[in-house]
C-alpha cells in the first residue's frame, strides 16, 4: 500500500503574519503624529503660558506663579467653577433619562421609528452659535414667539433673570445633544439579546418590569460611556452660552470656558486664561477617571456580562 503524498507546507502564511505583526505598530504612527501635533503640543504650550505674562502684543515674560495666584485668589473663579459643575450635573440629570427613553423607543423594529430617528438627529447637525441666535430671537419678550402668538406664559425676560437664563441654557443644551446620546442608547439596547425579554415574558413580566430588570442593568456600560461624553463635553460649552447669554445676567451663566475667553481675549490676560485652561483639563481628567472607576475594574467588559 503506497503512502499518500502530502503537500509540503510552505512558510508563507506564518511569514505573512510575522510581517503584518512588524507592520502593525507603524500603522498607528499617523494617528500618533496628529495627536501629538494637535493635542500634546498645544497643551504643553498652554501650561507654559500659565507661568508667564503676555498681553498678545509684546514678548512673553516668564512670571512664575503670578498668573496662578491671580486666578486662584479671584472669587470669580470659584463662581465660574460652581456654574460649570451646576451646568454639568443638571444637564446630565435632564439628558440621561430622556435619552434612555428615546433610545429604547427607537430601538424598536417598526419602520416609522427609523424616520423619527432621522428627525431627532437633526438638532445635532446644527451649529451651536446658530441655535443660540435662533433661540435668542424666539425668546425675545417683545418680538419673540410668545409675543407673536399672544401666549403670556412665554412673554418673559428669559435671558434677563438668572434662574430663567440658566434654565434656558440647560434646555437648549439638552435639546441639541439628547439625539446624540439617544443614538448611543439605541445601539446599546439593540445589543441586548431578545431571549432575555422572551424569558421575562414567560415569567409574566410587563414592559415596565422588563425595562428596570433587563434593559437598565444591561445598559450599565453604555450609561457610563454616555455620561462620560456628556459631563466632560459640558466643560467646553462656550459658543452657545457666549451668543445666548454672554455669561449673564451678571455672572449667572459664566462658565469656566467663557471666563477663560473673557480673561484671555477681552482683557488680554493670556497667563490667567491659560491657567484656567489647565484647570479645565485637570477637572475633565478627574471626572473621566471617576466615571471609569464607577464602572468597575473592567469598564470595557461586555454589557452581556451576567446574562
Amino acid at each position: 500500500m503506497s503512502a499518500i503524498a502530502t503537500p509540503a507546507r510552505t512558510g508563507r502564511p506564518a511569514t505573512g503574519r510575522r510581517a503584518y505583526s512588524r507592520l502593525l505598530p507603524w500603522l498607528a504612527v499617523p494617528a500618533l503624529v496628529i495627536f501629538v501635533a494637535f493635542g500634546v503640543v498645544p497643551l504643553v504650550g498652554v501650561v507654559f503660558l500659565s507661568f508667564s505674562t503676555w498681553d498678545q502684543l509684546g514678548d512673553i515674560q516668564m512670571s512664575g506663579l503670578t498668573s496662578w495666584r491671580a486666578v486662584l485668589g479671584d472669587p470669580g473663579l470659584l463662581h465660574a467653577l460652581w456654574i460649570t459643575l451646576l451646568v454639568m450635573v443638571v444637564s446630565w440629570a435632564v439628558q440621561t433619562p430622556i435619552s434612555i427613553l428615546i433610545g429604547v423607543f427607537l430601538a424598536g423594529r417598526q419602520r416609522y421609528r427609523s424616520l423619527l430617528a432621522v428627525l431627532y438627529f437633526i438638532p445635532l447637525l446644527l451649529s451651536q452659535a446658530a441655535i443660540a441666535i435662533a433661540y435668542k430671537a424666539l425668546l425675545d419678550p417683545n418680538f419673540g414667539l410668545g409675543a407673536g402668538l399672544g401666549i403670556d406664559l412665554l412673554v418673559q425676560d428669559w435671558l434677563g433673570e438668572p434662574v430663567l437664563a440658566f434654565s434656558v441654557v440647560i434646555f437648549v443644551v439638552s435639546w441639541q445633544f439628547i439625539p446624540f446620546h439617544s443614538l448611543i442608547y439605541q445601539g446599546g439596547v439593540r445589543q441586548i439579546p431578545r431571549s432575555m425579554y422572551e424569558a421575562a415574558e414567560i415569567d409574566g413580566a410587563g414592559r415596565v418590569r422588563k425595562f428596570f430588570s433587563i434593559t437598565l442593568p444591561q445598559l450599565k456600560y453604555t450609561i457610563i460611556t454616555s455620561s462620560t461624553l456628556m459631563v466632560v463635553g459640558s466643560l467646553t460649552f462656550f459658543d452657545l452660552i457666549f451668543v445666548l447669554t454672554a455669561g449673564g445676567p451678571g455672572d449667572a451663566t459664566r462658565v469656566l470656558a467663557l471666563d477663560m475667553y473673557k480673561r484671555g481675549f477681552q482683557a488680554n490676560l493670556m497667563g490667567p486664561a491659560s491657567a484656567i485652561a489647565v484647570i479645565l483639563v485637570l477637572v475633565g481628567l478627574a471626572i473621566a477617571l471617576l466615571l471609569r472607576r464607577l464602572g468597575g475594574r473592567d469598564a470595557n467588559a461586555s454589557q452581556m456580562e451576567g446574562a
